[in-house]
């Protein structure tokens, strides 16, 4: 399956599979759904998790800041801490830490314990996504990697749209645990069928701590770094925002506004999908669009009075078009840095987590200085920002995984 030398020496580095393991590319994309549902679980269950703890509902919410943070580092630095393992293993250890987390969530008596069990599923969800693209390299032909992507990311479409209904109903139902347990089980099926169909893929090469930096400082990165960030920024200073635009716009209750996330999650789902379609035609194209679409939806949201259906198609448009986002920056590392794709994708996850905080910070900093208009439009200019930003600087290498891949640079 992968034809990697018998000792998983350098040598065979960038050698493709013969033939893709889509069942392996499957039970990724279950860990990814397993790891988003987790990550957003506490959104949806605030107030019943700070009751039953005795704490305010901003210190609950530090569950969510909690595992955001230390996914930051863990992308950055398990793919040198875990240099001498096989990537079969350290996979199954991250679905792993992810039920442990979540069951002792569960059981959790205490706030502080539950923030250092949200710290293992941090470290799971960040290392997770360090390796994703370098895994998929290894799965399927280089023909076949946008489509792998597109797989694998799905679960972020998937998680996105069953985590805050699922627990929801779970805790009012069972009670906040509930939705943790629920989670866990999730998390022994993925780990179960990772087992049975994650094949064998020995480390390769020598990845250090200062891999991120040598590889940071290579021609034409870092600028791709900045892209990566001006179209996560943009996104979440939006979407942090997005019910109070709503009940202001259009005056949304919470039932329609339920619905019209859901509207978004299942688009965000087709987005996946049409990003791969998209991808295998120009990933250059790809990066470049699909945030200018958010920003142009951004800004129509924001200037024209629409009715309740008319937000409704533009938050779904939304959602389609970012689903291709994160597909298509993960896709990009493969490209851009093929012989040390982990740690390119460690920085992609340090990336998306510091951007989470900067456009929430940004979002609520326009919000408290003008309105919420306000930060649909500057938001919607950032976006399109984005866009123009990478259809001018970043470039996107042709796909290859021999040769003339660029060795990488040890310190």
């Amino acid at each position: 399956m992968d034809k990697s030398q018998p000792d998983g020496s350098a040598g065979a580095e960038n050698i493709e599979p013969a033939s893709p393991a889509w069942t392996a590319v499957f039970s990724l994309a279950m860990g990814v759904f397993g790891l988003l549902t987790a990550e957003y679980l506490p959104a949806s269950l605030l107030t019943p998790m700070a009751e039953t703890l005795r704490v305010s509902e901003a210190m609950a919410g530090q569950a969510v800041t909690v595992t955001a943070v230390v996914a930051l580092f863990a992308g950055l630095l398990v793919p040198g801490l875990t240099r001498a393992l096989d990537r079969r293993t350290v996979l199954l250890g991250f679905s792993t830490l992810m039920i442990v987390s979540n069951l002792l969530v569960a059981a959790s008596s205490s706030m502080w314990v539950l923030l250092l069990m949200r710290v293992l599923l941090g470290i799971a969800l960040g290392g997770f996504w360090s390796m994703a693209a370098a895994v998929a390299m290894r799965l399927v032909p280089a023909a076949l990697l946008p489509r792998a992507l597109s797989i694998i990311f799905s679960g972020i479409a998937v998680g996105t749209v069953v985590a805050v209904p699922l627990g929801s109903y779970l805790g009012g139902q069972f009670g906040w645990r509930s939705a943790f347990v629920a989670a866990g089980a999730v998390g022994m099926m993925t780990l179960a069928f990772q087992w049975f169909t994650l094949p064998r893929m020995a480390p390769r090469g020598s990845v250090r701590l200062r891999t991120i930096l040598d590889v940071l400082l290579r021609p034409g990165i870092a600028v791709g770094m900045l892209g990566c960030i001006l179209a996560h920024t943009g996104h979440f200073a939006l979407f942090t925002y997005i019910r109070p635009f709503l009940e202001t716009t259009v005056g949304v209750k919470t039932d329609g506004l339920a619905l019209m996330l859901l509207g978004f999650g299942i688009a965000n789902f087709f987005g996946t999908m049409l990003a791969g379609w998209l991808m295998q035609r120009s990933l250059h194209f790809t990066l470049a669009l699909m945030p200018a679409i958010v920003g142009v939806v951004a800004l129509a949201m924001a200037i024209f009075s629409t009715s309740l259906i008319g937000q409704a198609v533009l938050v779904a448009a939304w959602g389609l078009a970012f689903g291709g986002v994160p597909v298509a920056w993960s896709n990009w590392v493969a490209r851009a840095v093929p012989d040390q794709a982990e740690s390119a994708g460690g920085m992609v996850v340090a990336s998306v987590q510091s951007s989470i905080a900067t456009g929430a910070a940004a979002g609520g900093a326009m919000f408290s200085l003008s309105s919420i208009g306000g930060v649909f439009i500057a938001g919607g200019c950032l976006m399109l920002l984005a866009g123009l930003f990478i259809s001018m600087r970043v470039n996107v290498p042709s796909p290859s995984f021999g040769a003339a891949a660029q060795p990488a640079v040890h310190l």
